[in-house]
């Protein structure tokens, strides 16, 4: 019975009807208070919400019930990654890792909370690994490309975005930074071609929040002297995972954030 009021409440989160959604998890865990898959459930759609308190509290009440269950360990990481606590998100993630070892996700999130505390080579490392696992998740591929982006290898960057086109060919995300990594060559031309084509992909300018946080976290030291973006502004990139396999998909929306 419990399980009917979890899969109702996912068909709510993907209609974006998260108040409803929180009703169906809760009933889910008054029905059987032992089922962590629910507080996890329940936890991510308080982060929809911006209720990280309660969010933190569903991911922990899950941990409790079952000690490894590693959605719950990620999603505290996600949490302290959201508060900018990095230190914290990186161990969180790999406790998610070490009942999980073969995830690129898991991966994936502990080379961007790497790079966020100055630590690119490892970070770039750590994506190897994740891409050497599945080398066509494009989201593991996209932070690789952003961070030889920060980290002035500009070439490198270019190859691996033109590899990521191939993959998400319609993603606005993609061609906006290749236009970055253009303009940073002084290729003035095939920059503003790559703009444009973002622009194109994206006329409503649903990701216009997500470019300027990508701005903010992976700007260079000349970036960041003339950067005035609000530190409140989204990741970098917007992560959807679907519940029931735990894939991440390179797709970016206006105000879903990670999940798993």
């Amino acid at each position: 019975m419990f399980q009917a009021w979890c899969v109702t409440g996912n068909c709510f989160s993907l209609q974006k009807e998260h108040d409803t959604a929180i009703k169906f998890f809760q009933r889910a865990i008054q029905i059987d208070s032992g089922f962590a898959y629910a507080y996890t459930l329940l936890g991510h759609e308080y982060v929809f919400t911006e209720e990280l308190d309660k969010a933190m509290s569903c991911f922990r009440n899950a941990i409790r019930v079952d000690p490894r269950h590693y959605n719950a360990w990620y999603g505290v990481g996600m949490i302290y990654q959201k508060q900018e606590k990095f230190s914290l998100a990186e161990v969180h993630f790999r406790k998610a890792l070490s009942i999980n070892p073969k995830s690129p996700a898991l991966l994936c999130h502990i080379g961007v909370v790497q790079h966020a505390q100055q630590k690119s080579e490892k970070a770039l490392i750590t994506l190897n690994n994740a891409i050497s696992i599945e080398p066509k998740n494009p989201l593991c591929r996209f932070h690789r490309a952003s961070i030889l982006f920060s980290s002035d290898k500009h070439k490198e960057a270019l190859t691996e975005l033109e590899h990521l086109k191939q993959i998400v060919p319609k993603e606005s995300l993609v061609y906006f930074l290749i236009g970055k990594v253009h303009k940073k060559l002084g290729n003035t031309h095939l920059a503003l071609m790559n703009f444009s084509w973002a622009m194109e992909l994206d006329p409503k300018g649903i990701n216009n929040q997500i470019k300027e946080a990508i701005d903010k976290r992976y700007a260079t030291d000349e970036d960041e002297a003339s950067s005035q973006i609000d530190d409140s502004v989204l990741l970098p990139m917007e992560e959807h995972v679907d519940e029931a396999s735990g894939e991440f998909q390179l797709h970016a929306t206006e105000s879903d954030t990670e999940s798993l």
